[in-house]
């Protein structure tokens, strides 16, 4: 009799696996487009993507960004093997992540699909592998860590209306990983009801479909600040890269 744990190792292990990169961000915050800005003299968006290109359980890498930045994203990332496509994006990183989204070509409606910002530069291959692992079986995952501080919410007016239990609280990250049919299915979705949420996984909750939580990193950071870059640098730094 066959193993059946084997059975699923291996049928997972022919899932095409996509990492789908937003980074089409106008750098309102920064004052500059964050995707460009340096870390120890290399493009946040080249340091994101070099983690999926050295990550064993990415097959294929499509990166969007701002249409006006297609040429010089490509000659960024002109070394990169596993980078299939650069897309042009939208308006708002949901429009974007559609735009990687339909340029997928699938081999099965079980491929994996990664999502993943490109202004989170600090993530590592062993969180991608790790929820690629679990969404092979769970089909809906993402990252987080769950919240240091107290958590409240306020009125218009600053007013405390509510003190949420902390022990409840994550705070979600990137990558989020979904089966293709899946999160093809929420994308097109909401696009057909102009539904409109700030993560992948919401427009997913939305179908009626479990996701699960996984630990992530208290160091994968968003780059959203100039404070931020400080930040990045001196942990990439302590990383030794």
């Amino acid at each position: 009799m066959r193993d059946p744990d084997k059975v699923v190792q291996k049928a997972g292990n022919d899932m095409k696996v996509t990492a789908v990169i937003p980074a089409a961000g106008s750098g309102k915050r920064t004052g500059a487009k964050k995707q460009f800005l340096e870390i120890l003299g290399k493009p946040i968006v080249s340091i994101t993507v070099s983690v999926f290109e050295n990550c064993q359980a990415i097959d294929d890498i499509i990166v969007v960004v701002g249409r006006d930045d297609i040429e010089l994203t490509k000659s960024i990332l002109k070394d990169f093997k596993k980078v299939k496509d650069i897309v042009a994006g939208g308006e708002e990183r949901q429009d974007s992540v559609l735009s990687g989204i339909e340029a997928i070509t699938p081999e099965s409606d079980d491929d994996i699909v990664v999502i993943h910002d490109g202004a989170r530069p600090l993530v590592t291959k062993e969180l991608i592998s790790s929820a690629v692992t679990e969404a092979k079986v769970s089909k809906a995952v993402v990252v987080g860590v769950p919240s240091k501080d107290t958590i409240k919410t306020v009125s218009s007016k600053n007013v405390i209306m509510e003190t949420l239990d902390r022990g409840s609280i994550w705070l979600v990250q990137t990558p989020q990983v979904f089966h293709f049919s899946v999160i093809k299915q929420a994308y097109e979705r909401a696009q057909k009801i102009k539904y409109r949420a700030t993560d992948d996984s919401k427009l997913v909750e939305r179908l009626g479909i479990s996701v699960k939580m996984i630990m992530g990193s208290y160091e994968n950071i968003k780059i959203t600040t100039k404070e931020d870059l400080s930040i990045a640098e001196a942990i990439l730094r302590g990383r030794g890269n």
